[in-house]
């Protein structure tokens, strides 16, 4: 229990750089996953939300599949289509707005 707590406050220094920032020079429409799950790991839920609005329909998502893996649901493609679509329109609000 006591490394899971220290890995958990050192995994800012394992993180990956952004190459589209690092090259290009602006940020890609993931810029801010890895801090805003490293966030949620700490128990910061309101600041992983502001980092990177669309981590809880990425959760929500990738819950659903692997529940659906186990146990096949009723009306799951409707149900993955729906997630996917809320996800996908999250990250493009989120990168159109960090550009406004």
């Amino acid at each position: 229990m006591k490394t899971l707590i220290i890995l958990i406050i050192e995994l800012e220094n394992f993180m990956l750089p952004c190459f589209t920032k690092k090259f290009l020079g602006f940020d890609c429409p993931g810029c801010g996953l890895q801090r805003s799950a490293a966030l949620l790991l700490q128990g910061e839920f309101i600041a992983a939300f502001k980092m990177y609005p669309a981590i809880y329909g990425i959760l929500l998502l990738l819950g659903f599949l692997m529940i659906n893996n186990f146990y096949k649901i009723r009306h799951s493609n409707i149900i993955i289509s729906s997630l996917l679509i809320i996800t996908v329109v999250a990250i493009i609000t989120n990168y159109i707005l960090k550009f406004i």
